[in-house]
């Protein structure tokens, strides 16, 4: 059991369960029929994603000073009652069944999945390989 994180668009893993799309926007040019069949997602839930403003900021972060800056705001933004909430209930599931959660971005480390897969571990997530 547990939850996977996972780059969006990528070959779904045995047994990965549902996937959440915790990005800011849909994938452009694809249908939305076509989200799950092309595996980007099957539910699409921006509330874990950074604010517009903060995504703006991860994608110009040149340095490692730039990137502890995002994290640490993306933080606060995951602090909000209603985020942290949604953080406990993905951990608590992630007790019970499968899923995964994840972004387009192809580098963990420069992406607020790296971040997330912190968070989720602070709050007690049972995290997948």
């Amino acid at each position: 059991m547990g939850i996977r994180i996972v780059r969006l668009g990528s070959p779904r893993a045995e047994n990965e369960g549902l996937r959440i799309g915790t990005v800011r926007r849909p994938p452009r040019g694809v249908p939305k029929a076509a989200f799950a069949v092309q595996d980007w997602y099957d539910v699409w839930y921006p509330n874990l994603a950074p604010s517009a403003e903060l995504v703006k900021q991860a994608q110009v972060a040149q340095t490692a000073k730039d990137w502890a800056t995002f994290a640490k705001r993306y933080r606060a933004e995951m602090a909000a009652p209603e985020n942290a909430k949604t953080l406990d209930v993905l951990a608590a599931l992630s007790h019970q069944t499968n899923f995964s959660v994840g972004c387009y971005c192809e580098d963990e480390a420069r992406c607020h999945r790296s971040v997330l897969r912190e968070l989720l571990r602070d709050h007690g997530a049972c995290l997948s390989p």
